[in-house]
């Protein structure tokens, strides 16, 4: 069996699975279900209004994840006598606004966006039914996420489903036990119903492999909607999920989030599970890949932190810290002055006029709100980057090879470049990358130690830009410097929708003698794409950065520049 045969069984079953629900007539799998229900169904509805509803009976759990399966996830088009799939998950209607994080997209036709890969829309049917029955018999939920319409990027495990993390290799394997954040989720009350697509190796802010394709951006499909959490972000955004469930080890999650407008979550490695979600790499700690949560509200990821960490996932898998959720930490960061240090630019990649644009407007805001800003360098940042790119390859690339070659699929390009880049390390060579890791962490320390406001208060957080541009055309992605130093340091950071890119960015003057090759890439790069930037009005977010397992710290910061960037979009 060829690779090529082994991508054409898994997108034919893909297909069928999908083709049950997205029958216009005599489809038995929404016969019983009630698509309209008594609550408001759409995806537009504030989330909390949803939780509400479906605690109150006011709305069914099967007919809101029924609503988002055939609604939301599936269309088929029949060309030529055979079912296809458009999106793979999604579509938009012209007269329809499918998320207010999205612009209309007038004229724009019905076309592919490839998020989907693992379908489990019969399962979540199943649970959602369960989930009824349970509240109709105890009259209270089943847990503080009981209805949530959930997705996990194709990385963690789901019994009876397959993990390809994008490796055609790894089709036709299905897990034996769910990961051990599913398992805390289902408990919860989420209901998943679908797993989403990420690129080759995971080590790309493209979403793109052999098995699945390339997942497109919806503002506009020859641009990406990052990586290598992208299938999730799509998602999320179009509305048709609540709730993602990503992983990040340079930018997976914060990068694909600030491309599409959402909100992204990555904690300290050691706070969430991580057991039972392969990754590429497997077995490596040098710098560890962290779980997180992705949404269309900063409520939704907080409410998930909060109810996964009062679940002790500590005792569930042994490289969680046993610290309980601290809400008080949370409650004095949303209730006084803050200290917060800006990075405007890191040195090496300029920011676009609208990256810089959002963030001193958000600047401004804070002033004005009684914060106090201190301005941050990025002196530590070229070294902390240069260790984890020797990291990314001290083993000369053999996992990823490996995991490629095993089917015969071929490499994506960027991923045969980051394989062939490096050679293999010796244990002695890698002590010392480690020990230089160490020596950069503990510099770090001191750094925010010393870095202090007027009156002495040390610095709460950091606000900078997420990555130098927004979203791109296809492949155009060079620069993740902003977000993969946090993973060296393994820092909490947050990426929050910050605004749009506007005619006054492509207006105003923006020339300068390069810093260096990447400078001059990111000077090119938005000459070339910036009137197609301000026509799309693509999405800018900010990221927010707090030292390690200061998760609560983080999304009360997150809370009070989020209000501040809402009052300025009038949200």
């Amino acid at each position: 069996m060829t690779w090529q045969d082994i991508v054409d069984e898994k997108r034919r079953i893909q297909a069928h699975a999908v083709e049950q629900f997205g029958a216009s007539d005599g489809n038995t799998e929404f016969e019983k279900v009630d698509l309209n229900g008594n609550g408001d169904l759409s995806s537009l509805v504030e989330e909390s209004v949803v939780l509400s509803q479906l605690a109150s009976s006011e709305l069914s759990c099967k007919s809101l994840i029924a609503r988002r399966i055939r609604h939301d996830c599936v269309t088929l088009q029949c060309t030529h006598g055979r079912a296809r799939l458009l999106s793979e998950v999604f579509y938009y209607q012209t007269d329809k606004l499918v998320s207010p994080n999205l612009v209309i997209l007038e004229g724009r036709p019905l076309s592919t966006y490839f998020s989907l890969t693992e379908v489990c829309f019969k399962d979540a049917l199943s649970t959602a039914h369960d989930l009824d029955k349970y509240l109709a018999q105890h009259n209270e939920p089943i847990g503080p996420l009981h209805g949530v319409v959930t997705t996990l990027k194709d990385q963690f495990n789901i019994k009876g489903y397959d993990t390809t993390l994008g490796y055609v290799g790894r089709a036709f394997a299905p897990a034996e036990d769910d990961a051990t954040v599913v398992k805390m989720l289902k408990v919860l009350g989420a209901v998943i119903v679908a797993k989403t697509n990420l690129p080759q190796s995971i080590m790309w802010c493209e979403t793109e492999n052999p098995l699945w394709g390339l997942t497109t951006n919806p503002y506009n499909h020859d641009y990406t909607p990052g990586g290598s959490t992208g299938g999730e972000a799509v998602l999320i955004a179009s509305g048709a999920s609540m709730l993602g469930m990503g992983t990040d080890i340079g930018g997976s999650i914060r990068i694909p989030s600030h491309m599409m407008g959402i909100y992204g979550f990555k904690p300290s490695s050691s706070r969430l599970p991580y057991n039972g979600v392969p990754v590429s790499t497997e077995g490596q700690e040098h710098v560890p890949s962290s779980v997180g949560p992705m949404a269309r509200s900063l409520d939704m990821i907080h409410l998930s932190m909060k109810s996964l960490i009062d679940s002790k996932p500590w005792d569930l898998d042994a490289r969680c810290v046993p610290i309980p959720w601290r809400e008080t930490v949370y409650r004095d960061v949303t209730s006084r002055p803050l200290v917060i240090g800006v990075l405007a630019d890191d040195g090496v990649a300029r920011p676009h006029p609208p990256i810089s644009r959002v963030l001193q407007d958000a600047v401004k805001a804070l002033r004005a709100a009684g914060h106090e800003i201190v301005e941050w360098n990025a002196d530590l940042h070229p070294e902390c980057i240069q260790v984890l790119d020797e990291f990314y390859t001290a083993d000369g690339g053999e996992d990823i090879r490996t995991a490629v070659t095993a089917a015969g699929e071929p490499f994506i390009p960027h991923v045969e470049k980051l394989i062939n880049r490096g050679q293999a390390i010796s244990v002695f060579e890698y002590w010392q990358l480690n020990r230089r890791k160490w020596a950069l962490q503990q510099a770090y320390l001191k750094k925010w130690e010393t870095l202090r406001a007027s009156d002495g208060r040390t610095v709460d957080a950091l606000l900078m830009p997420p990555m130098p541009h927004t979203a791109v055309p296809h492949k155009g992605c060079r620069w993740v410097g902003y977000t993969k130093i946090w993973n060296v340091l393994d820092y909490t950071a947050l990426v929050v929708p910050g605004g749009t890119v506007s005619v006054e960015d492509v207006q105003a003057p923006w020339e300068f003698e390069p810093r260096g090759e990447v400078d001059e890439w990111s000077l090119e790069l938005w000459k070339a794409n910036r009137e197609e930037m301000a026509k799309l009005r693509l999405p800018v977010g900010l990221q927010i950065v707090g030292r390690k397992l200061e998760e609560e710290k983080v999304l009360g910061v997150g809370k009070v520049v989020d209000d501040l960037l809402r009052d300025i979009k009038g949200d």
